[in-house]
């Protein structure tokens, strides 16, 4: 195949962004009818949640693969290659493959109306994992999930990791309606697991789990972490416990950032459920989460890309996931630190600006995407947090006149938007 195919593929597959988001599911229904339900092929964990989907479902796709299953992984978006959002066993779709995978999409009646960008990519998705013939299938939503394209499937298992206010034109503008509509991939017969406990959201899963008459699991409820240390291999160490039992003694992952114990319990819980039925024991669950990026080749999630100075990026890019970054910058040494942020304009960007530290060096900057916040419009949105810095027009450039700024003990943060943390890998 050659490259020039796989990109005429690509400028046909980005093209259908401009038919926009629509909150539906007939279309995606059509599709995958015509293309005899490649979805129904295969187990799977359907994920949600406003924060941590894609740390949940790098985790439960490790552990998956080392205990001997072949696993698909679709996530969005992409950091670098929009292969990474179809994955099997760690390895992104071929380019080759893609073109096979839309040629096949493309191919039959889509029906009423065109199709949206996500539609033929989750499509194409389930496409090449049921002709890779893959056990397991780990499958995040892309945006609320009642109407998201993922949920026509029917999962072993429905996980919604927290909620929080993101996507609010779509999802609605109060915790509540969020839920609502995140709670809509809970499906009769099938146990969900909720990540975290929210005095608003609490009740609404609740609710629908009872009228579905399905077990609910909230997992900061069943398990406790009472320590996190990084080690000298740069890993963090837990010890997990369930009441006054410790059930996890030193447990290792590989991804850094301490907001990963909450992804952390929420796949424990994953596995206490999967594991007499699919027979996964402690050993197993140990191994997966000590080679996670190994495993799955996730990226962007505390990443350290430098050191003298220590380079950080993470993708967090809304005000619950910038708390939790902030959070860990807290508790990061340093001298001085850089923050080097961009932002999409579709974002309550006064809601993050208002979170950021007044003692950091900022470089506002803007990712190459059409949906950027121009950085000299950001740099004087700052002014009114007094964040002090400069604009630089974009990221390469900015991340060139930070090092120049930065002394060995220094920090630069890189984060904002995933877009500007794409740029930066």
């Amino acid at each position: 195949m050659n490259k020039n195919a796989y990109q005429q593929c690509l400028d046909k597959i980005y093209k259908l962004g401009r038919f926009g988001i629509k909150l539906e599911l007939d279309t995606i229904q059509n599709i995958l009818r015509l293309l005899n339900n490649p979805q129904k092929n295969f187990s799977i964990v359907h994920i949600a949640g406003t924060n941590g989907k894609g740390s949940t479902a790098t985790y439960i796709t490790s552990i998956l693969r080392k205990a001997g299953f072949k696993t698909g992984l679709y996530t969005s978006p992409h950091l670098v290659k929009f292969n990474e959002r179809i994955a099997v066993n760690g390895e992104p779709i071929s380019d080759d493959q893609v073109v096979k995978a839309y040629n096949a999409v493309h191919s039959v009646d889509f029906g009423k109306r065109r199709a949206t960008f996500f539609e033929i990519t989750t499509a194409m998705g389930f496409y090449h994992f049921a002709k890779e013939n893959v056990n397991w299938a780990v499958i995040e939503t892309g945006m609320g999930g009642r109407l998201d394209s993922t949920n026509i499937i029917k999962p072993e298992l429905s996980i919604i990791t927290n909620i929080s206010k993101d996507h609010t034109q779509f999802l609605g503008d109060t915790i509540e309606k969020i839920a609502f509509e995140k709670a809509g991939i809970i499906k009769k017969g099938i146990p969900v697991i909720i990540g975290e406990s929210q005095k608003d959201s609490k009740a609404v899963f609740l609710q629908r789990a009872n009228e579905l008459s399905v077990p609910v699991y909230f997992a900061d409820e069943i398990f406790q972490i009472d320590y996190a240390l990084q080690s000298i291999d740069e890993k963090q160490n837990f010890n997990v416990y369930k009441g006054d039992n410790l059930v996890y003694p030193n447990l290792k992952i590989d991804l850094l950032g301490l907001y990963q114990k909450k992804n952390l319990i929420t796949a424990l819980q994953a596995m206490e459920l999967l594991k007499e039925q699919f027979k996964i024991d402690k050993e197993t669950v140990y191994k997966g989460l000590s080679s996670i990026q190994q495993n799955t080749g996730l990226k962007g999630r505390w990443q350290i890309i430098g050191h003298n100075p220590r380079i950080v990026c993470d993708t967090g890019h809304n005000k619950a996931g910038i708390k939790e970054v902030l959070y860990q910058i807290k508790n990061t040494p340093y001298r001085k630190l850089y923050m080097i942020i961009g932002v999409v304009n579709d974002k309550n960007i006064d809601a993050i600006l208002s979170l950021l530290p007044k003692n950091a060096e900022y470089i506002f900057t803007k990712a190459n995407i059409p949906r950027a916040l121009d950085e000299k419009l950001l740099a004087e949105k700052a002014q009114n947090y007094h964040l002090k810095g400069t604009s630089v027009a974009n990221v390469p450039e900015a991340l060139a006149l930070a090092k120049s700024k930065a002394e060995s003990q220094d920090m630069i943060f890189v984060g904002g938007s995933t877009f500007v943390v794409a740029e930066v890998l």
